[in-house]
């Protein structure tokens, strides 16, 4: 791959060519975010893998009879990882765009179109978000699949992450209205051992559950026995609908009962005490912040609690939430949280000679990289460019017109770029997409599918 991508399909069926376990790749000359405080950025790097796996990174590498990708003029930085996103909502996607509060939200997608759902619209909403977060550098997504009516819903969701090779997180919580077969939590050990029995592979499983019993009832409400079913299963354990006062409350119980720790993900922890704050920093508990959800739809406060948590000692991970009313891609979530975190701490000193206390462009990135990843279980795995980690990276054209010339590679990433700029994304040392393009997607028959989908969802009577 030369800077403007002259050779690239050759290089792509170089590599393709050879069985995956038996790929080496070598990128050569680029500029390389690592996202690891010892390794930095390196200037005209290079980066080898080996099969699935970074095998060295530095200047010069020799790498034998590897296939090589001259990467000059582009900067390779780790995959986003997005750490909560109801991918079956994507059919939907913009559908109401101004949505005023999550009251607005919840009664049309999940007391409405939610429940007239067939395991088809949960393929399809589902693989179509997989693509777009691949197409726009996300190489991990969370996917909160809450609207599994059925097994044959919730064995949709995960085949549809399947048949995309991205590296999928299946967060499984059961549908907040309507009829549904109440086989969750159940459900999850046939689930498991059919789909997550190893380890060592692309995809995860994870228990969803919400904050409070406030939305949908105590079944989906996170406390003792859910906490049990995930200790049981081995798994950890995401909880959305994080806001306010009875949230709060929600978190000295779970403290008191010893269910937070590192395995447990809270989503948005908007408008949370102090109290809450501590007991969560104190415990290891890791947050996923939605910067465009809270600030658009106005969750609690409405403000993103960046703040909040690092100043308890938490390094958030970031995520896209819902795409019926917001954006599909991080590079948005990274530059919301950095204006409005940064526009904040010089309000706040505004006028009393103080110095104003701002998050950079570096841990935006971070943020939306290596604490994703531990967000989501998967720091030894994924989120920095280190050897011994799987080969989840992007390559990011620095010279297009947008970005050249390249000063500073992080503010380049994370102000400049998008993903027109991406030029390849690679998932588990796997190119999904090259020369620009997302690789093995019949765009046609994908499109067809969406609209037919839609169109089902639309002109079916909700089931409430």
């Amino acid at each position: 791959m030369r800077v403007h991508g002259t050779t690239s399909a050759a290089v792509l069926e170089q590599i393709r060519r050879r069985p995956a376990d038996q790929r080496r790749i070598l990128f050569t000359g680029a500029t390389l975010i690592t996202m690891d405080p010892a390794l930095g950025v390196i200037d005209d790097a290079d980066l080898l893998i080996e099969g699935d796996t970074i095998a060295a990174v530095g200047r010069a590498l020799d790498a034998g009879d590897a296939v090589t990708v001259d990467a000059t003029g582009t900067i390779l930085t780790p995959g986003f990882v997005d750490t909560h996103r109801h991918a079956w909502e994507t059919q939907l996607r913009r559908i109401m765009p101004d949505v005023d509060d999550l009251g607005g939200y919840v009664a049309a997608t999940l007391a409405g179109y939610a429940t007239v759902y067939r395991p088809e619209d949960m393929y399809i909403g589902t693989r179509l978000a997989a693509l777009t977060a691949i197409d726009s550098g996300i190489t991990t997504m969370l996917d909160f699949s809450h609207n599994s009516r059925t097994r044959e819903h919730t064995d949709a969701a995960v085949e549809a992450l399947r048949a995309t090779g991205i590296r999928g997180v299946h967060a499984a919580m059961g549908p907040h209205f309507g009829d549904w077969d109440r086989q969750w939590p159940g459900d999850l050990t046939r689930v498991k051992d059919r789909y997550f029995s190893s380890d060592d592979q692309l995809l995860t499983l994870r228990l969803a559950a919400l904050a409070t019993d406030e939305i949908a009832g105590p079944a989906l409400a996170y406390g003792p026995e859910l906490a049990r079913v995930a200790a049981e299963l081995g798994i950890g354990v995401s909880v959305d609908a994080v806001l306010g006062a009875a949230s709060s409350e929600a978190v000295l119980r779970w403290a008191a009962d010893g269910i937070l720790g590192p395995g447990v993900t809270l989503i948005h922890s908007t408008g949370l005490t102090p109290d809450a704050w501590r007991l969560m920093g104190d415990t290891g508990t890791t947050v996923a912040l939605a910067p465009t959800s809270d600030a658009q739809i106005g969750l609690a406060t409405a403000v993103p609690a960046v703040d909040e948590a690092l100043s308890v000692g938490i390094r958030p991970g970031l995520s896209i939430d819902v795409e019926v009313a917001l954006a599909s891609d991080m590079f948005t979530q990274m530059r919301a949280l950095h204006a409005i975190q940064r526009m904040r701490a010089v309000n706040a000193v505004h006028g009393t000679g103080r110095q104003p206390c701002r998050i950079t462009t570096r841990d935006v990135l971070d943020f939306a990289t290596l604490q994703g990843a531990r967000a989501n279980g998967l720091a030894t795995v994924t989120g920095s460019l280190v050897p011994g980690k799987k080969a989840d990276l992007l390559v990011i054209r620095a010279e297009d017109l947008n970005n050249m010339p390249l000063n500073d590679p992080i503010g380049t990433v994370v102000l400049g770029s998008d993903a027109r700029n991406i030029s390849a994304v690679l998932i588990n040392g796997e190119p999904r997409k090259w020369d620009g393009h997302v690789l093995d997607v019949d765009l046609n028959a994908l499109r067809s599918a969406v609209h037919a989908s839609r169109a089902y969802v639309l002109n079916t009577p909700a089931a409430v």
